[in-house]
């Protein structure tokens, strides 16, 4: 068993600083039971792309608007994940509902990363700033982020860890996004991830 690893996709839509924390987690040691095969991007211009190029990642590309419908959207996804053996999807700022279809195929095998502490503050429509925004209007002290398993639900699967950051007098939806990536969604994405690796090699 010595040496064998999970093989990890990244699923990416925008900047990557979750990408970023999972390569740096690679190499400083936190992530040893898996190895960041490739990035799969649904944006062309997705700057995580650039950030797996230069840590010698393979990156693809699948674009809905190309290929005419989500269904062949799931399916070039599947072809791509397949011909590598990938054993672990990490959806790192993936901003794409999956179809039941894709979820069950990947049952307990996709990890999502959400900037609250569920239930709060998430499900269809909660993400990116209006998070946040909402976590400030509710007038909440804590939030912070959860890592859960994907299904069918937007942000309704088992939770896997959970790390909580208090809310400062004065925050904006902007410092508040910041504090919670730093503080809680860069550490607990890579612990998940190899929490979740360790268990899938030791099948």
């Amino acid at each position: 068993m010595t040496g064998k690893k999970a093989k990890i996709a990244v699923m990416v839509s925008g900047g990557g600083t979750n990408l970023q924390a999972l390569i740096d987690a690679q190499n400083s040691g936190i992530i040893t039971s898996g190895k960041i095969e490739l990035v799969i991007s649904n944006n062309a211009d997705a700057y995580a792309l650039t950030r797996a190029r230069n840590a010698g990642i393979k990156t693809f590309t699948v674009l809905k608007k190309q290929l005419g419908s989500q269904e062949a959207f799931e399916d070039g996804i599947i072809s791509i994940l397949d011909e590598n053996g990938i054993d672990l999807i990490v959806l790192a700022g993936f901003m794409s509902i999956l179809s039941e279809k894709f979820t069950s195929r990947y049952e307990k095998r996709i990890l999502n990363v959400h900037p609250s502490l569920i239930p709060s503050f998430c499900g269809e429509g909660f993400y990116g700033l209006r998070v946040h925004r909402a976590a400030l209007e509710k007038g909440v002290k804590v939030t912070g982020a959860t890592v859960h398993f994907v299904n069918e639900i937007p942000d309704g699967g088992e939770i896997i860890m959970q790390k909580a950051v208090e809310v400062e007098e004065g925050d904006t939806p902007e410092t508040l996004q910041r504090r919670v990536m730093e503080n809680a969604e860069w550490i607990i994405l890579p612990k998940a991830t190899q929490k979740v690796c360790e268990q899938i090699i030791s099948k």
